[in-house]
């Protein structure tokens, strides 16, 4: 069969002679068919834009993570240097007491000097954690709010 056997001829009906009852020509189909395919492709635009920012936010997360958790840690190591300085030197001390009252009077000190360098010490973890935690959510949280505008 040729090509001009099934082209719609004139009459309304196509190369086998058989009606078309009125339905709308191909050229309308194609239409919808074009808008469609431009539609889906501002979509996948949209969603390439939006993934490639928060693949930028990700990035910009990992890298604050690393140097907050950086540091944390070295905070951490710090303050387990100074705990361990502190515990020799008290040992050190009992080591030279002459007496029981002089045990119990270095340890009153020791347990008076250790609370208050804690509490100092678990102040300071404690502004880095939260310092961590506000850095990590940031980037995500503009680059959001980013997507969300432009997709307005």
């Amino acid at each position: 069969m040729s090509e001009g056997e099934v082209k719609v001829g004139l009459n309304g009906t196509n190369g086998f002679a058989m009606p078309l009852f009125g339905f709308p020509r191909i050229a309308l189909f194609g239409e919808l068919s074009e808008k469609g395919v431009a539609r889906a492709q501002q979509g996948c635009e949209k969603v390439k834009a939006a993934s490639e920012e928060m693949a930028v936010a990700l990035r910009e997360t990992y890298s604050s993570n690393a140097r907050s958790a950086t540091d944390y840690g070295l905070k951490v190591i710090e303050i387990s240097n100074a705990n361990t300085a502190s515990a020799i030197d008290f040992f050190a001390l009992l080591l030279g007491s002459k007496s029981v009252t002089d045990v119990f009077t270095l340890s009153a000190a020791q347990a008076r000097k250790a609370f208050d360098t804690t509490s100092t010490q678990n102040k300071d973890l404690w502004e880095l954690a939260q310092k961590l935690a506000t850095e990590m959510g940031e980037p995500i949280r503009k680059r959001v709010v980013k997507v969300l505008h432009q997709g307005n």
